[in-house]
Formats: C-alpha cells, structure tokens, sequence
C-alpha cells in the first residue's frame, strides 16, 4: 500500500486550502522607499565628504547617487506600469 505523505502531488493538483491568488503589488512603494534610502545616504555622504576622502571611501558618494539616480527610473517605469495595469483592467 503507497504511504499518502510520500506521494508526489500531480502539478496541476490544487493545494488543500483552495487556489492562492497571486499577491497584487505594483511595486511602487517599493522602490519609492529604496529610493528615498539612497537619497538620505546621498545627502549624508555629502556631509561628510571630507570625512569619506581621507578615509578612501570617497566612491560611496557614487554610490549613494547611482542608487539614487536609479530609483527614479525604476520609479518612473513601476508607475508606469501600475497605470498601464489599470489602464486595462478600466477597458475589459
């Protein structure tokens, strides 16, 4: 007789409690807020810039404005498509 905790479950197999719907995030406050981290380090590397130099770590600065700079566009792309999402939920 097959042992029932031992068996593979086909995939098409719903778990026991139902179908799980996918989480519905867009992601905007996401980035929004990993953006407003690499702005506050921006702003405090820039305070201590002189600091950051003699320590050679200087580059931490890029750093900040890379992450910073980066996040606006993933901000500008996760906006736009949350809105595009909409945009098709609104029209079917």
């Amino acid at each position: 007789m097959p042992d029932p905790a031992h068996e593979t479950p086909s995939p098409d197999a719903a778990p026991a409690a139902g179908r799980i719907a996918p989480v519905d995030v867009d992601g905007v406050r996401a980035v929004a807020t990993g953006t407003i981290v690499w702005a506050v380090l921006l702003v405090v590397c820039l305070l201590l810039r002189d600091q950051l130099s003699a320590a050679g770590r200087g580059w931490w600065t890029g750093v900040c404005l890379a992450g910073a700079l980066l996040g606006v566009v993933g901000l500008v792309f996760v906006r736009w498509r949350r809105d595009r999402i909409a945009a098709r939920r609104a029209a079917s």
